[in-house]
């Protein structure tokens, strides 16, 4: 069996090179070395040691968690309270059923097939998927997977999802009941066929039944983290026409709350907001923040019983499911109807 002390020779790099690029930590690793090391760990079938002895049968009761969404400058994917609690979900159900968790963001198919080999995952949580490399390379796999917020139009895919679309509506729609007209939508970037164009699509639906003309200028666009919702926070604060936001997720609504605040700018009375997922953090901001509610617990609950249900072999009479949304008004929003 090859070894990395085998790889290392080959590749001509260091063992501690090639352990590196196993765990996915190559920042200080060039993109040829990376290529030519896992050209031959591939090649050479290679498993890691401690995996191969722990985990020498076909079954090791893991349950991945797996998102293709990585943060490139600020953060990490854990830190979004939304994940955290939807893993709560999760856990205490594999718990339960003697199964155990492993979370990982996973950047590319290549590394998404090595993790599975390397541990022999029983089977796997997606979130946020869309129909490409990635999404095939799961299919490959063999092992029952569940989908989480993905828009994937196939029969035959296991998949948990929310009214998306709805939301960004409500949301607007409520920003617009209070008189606001000026309204910018703040998310990460806006991939065809993913949950951020759907709440966009809410967005524009809401302002077309208004009759405010659709105005791209008004979507900004970037990671979703307390410190990018800052610096936006900032660059509204500028933005005197903008009264309202609304924000594709909670910590981003909280980034640019502190960016106004940082800057003098009221929260309502200069700049109203409504944020979406109603985490934790919508009862921590001042004001409290007015929010779009999913049941990020459930959600993970039911991804979990559809996973155990494959592994059973029972039956699953509906493999889609929808979960609602709902407003849940609280501090954030100025009604400018009233004078």
């Amino acid at each position: 069996m090859v070894t990395l002390k085998d790889i290392a020779a080959e590749a001509g790099v260091s063992i501690t090179t090639v352990s590196n690029v196993v765990h996915n930590r190559t920042s200080r690793v060039s993109p040829e070395r990376v290529a030519k090391i896992w050209e031959i760990i591939e090649r050479e079938h290679y498993v890691p040691s401690m995996t191969a002895r722990t985990l020498a049968n076909a079954d090791s009761s893991i349950i991945g968690v797996i998102t293709h969404m990585t943060p490139q400058n600020t953060g990490s994917t854990m830190s979004d309270p939304f994940l955290g609690t939807f893993v709560e979900g999760i856990e205490s159900r594999t718990r339960a059923e003697g199964y155990y968790l492993m979370i990982r963001s996973v950047e590319d198919a290549r590394a998404l097939d090595f993790l599975s080999r390397s541990w022999h995952l029983s089977g796997l949580i997606l979130t946020g998927m869309f129909q490409d490399d990635f999404f095939t390379c799961t299919q490959r796999l063999g092992i029952p997977y569940v989908l989480i917020d993905s828009y994937i139009d196939q029969p035959d895919v296991y998949n948990i999802g929310l009214e998306d679309e709805k939301g960004g509506y409500m949301a607007t729609r409520h920003l617009l009941e209070k008189g606001h007209r000026v309204i910018a939508f703040a998310s990460p970037s806006v991939r065809p066929g993913g949950v951020v164009e759907k709440r966009l699509q809410g967005y524009q639906r809401a302002l077309a039944e208004f009759g405010v003309n659709y105005d791209p200028s008004l979507v900004f666009t970037q990671e979703i983290s307390v410190e990018e919702g800052r610096r936006l926070g900032v660059a509204l604060s500028e933005k005197k026409h903008i009264t309202g936001i609304f924000a594709s997720a909670d910590i981003l609504a909280a980034g640019i709350m502190a960016g106004l605040r940082e800057r003098g700018v009221r929260v309502p009375e200069d700049k109203s907001i409504v944020g979406f997922d109603d985490n934790y953090l919508c009862q921590l901001t001042n004001p409290t923040l007015t929010t779009i509610h999913q049941d990020a617990e459930q959600k993970g609950i039911l991804a979990t019983d559809m996973i155990l249900a494959q592994l059973r072999g029972e039956e699953i009479p509906q493999r889609s499911v929808i979960l609602p949304v709902s407003l849940v008004e609280r501090e954030s929003v100025r009604d400018l109807n009233r004078k």
